[in-house]
């Protein structure tokens, strides 16, 4: 029997201040069955309650060890058959990876690394991205079907962002950056995006805060669902829920037919 499930990520941006602006009550009408949200910023035990009503039998936060930074956490409707937050990809504890099996299926909800502090950082981010494909390598070689949803951190093509050629040497469009989504597509996956809606432009999930960016649609298409290509024949819809607001960055979402 085939189930239709919903995923969405988004990049709250600090989850109690999302939580002052009631920007997740729009959970209780959409009713995705798997949620990722992305810079937390808190601890469990600092998560204001009542974020939206839709109760959820699995809920999983991964904090960072730094106070008031980074940190995902997952909602969903159906109860993992096992959950890991991977210390061996994310080494400096960041609270950057949550991982949830049902079966055959891994969701991954990440939040990669961001460059633009420094070499070192940039070096970091880097590795992290080459730790992270090459465990979902090991996966899908046991047989497991890949789901990566979060913040990426780098536009993958000049269309993905407002204004490529000013930004040719910011990270976040470097071409070492973009080369590791070139390869995660190289070992087969999915950019379901542009999958499902080709080289449709103006299509982005984050905006600077300053100069009136998301008023003036000059964004960055840096969050992504991808999924590892044997799951292509269940892809119902890809998405960008722009509409939605209270964070720098906009959720995205797929649908898939299992």
């Amino acid at each position: 029997m085939s189930q239709t499930i919903e995923i969405i990520s988004w990049n709250v941006n600090g989850i109690r201040a999302v939580a002052d602006k009631a920007a997740l009550k729009w959970v209780d009408e959409r009713r995705p069955d798997i949620l990722c949200l992305q810079e937390i910023k808190a601890t469990e035990a600092q998560i204001p309650s009542g974020l939206f009503a839709l109760d959820y039998p699995a809920v999983t936060v991964n904090s960072a060890e730094k106070k008031g930074y980074s940190g995902t956490m997952t909602f969903s409707s159906m109860l993992p058959d096992r959950i890991d937050t991977r210390s061996d990809i994310d080494l400096h504890n960041e609270g950057r990876i949550v991982e949830h099996h049902y079966a055959d299926l891994v969701v991954f909800n990440v939040y990669f690394p961001n460059g633009q502090k420094d070499e070192e950082r940039l070096h970091y981010k880097l590795g992290f991205y080459d730790r992270f494909l090459e465990y979902c390598e090991s996966l899908r070689e046991t047989g497991k079907s890949i789901v990566i949803c979060g913040d990426v951190n780098t536009a993958h093509r000049p269309i993905d962002l407002k204004n490529p050629k000013s930004n040719e040497k910011t990270s976040g469009f470097l071409p070492i950056e973009r080369a590791w989504i070139d390869k995660l597509i190289e070992h087969g996956y999915i950019d379901t995006f542009r999958y499902v809606h080709g080289d449709k432009e103006e299509e982005y999930s984050w905006w600077s805060y300053r100069f009136s960016a998301r008023t003036k649609n000059v964004g960055w298409r840096i969050d992504y669902c991808f999924i590892s290509e044997e799951l292509a024949e269940c892809l119902e819809d890809a998405f960008i829920l722009q509409e939605i607001t209270g964070s720098d960055h906009c959720p995205v979402g797929i649908r898939l037919n299992l």
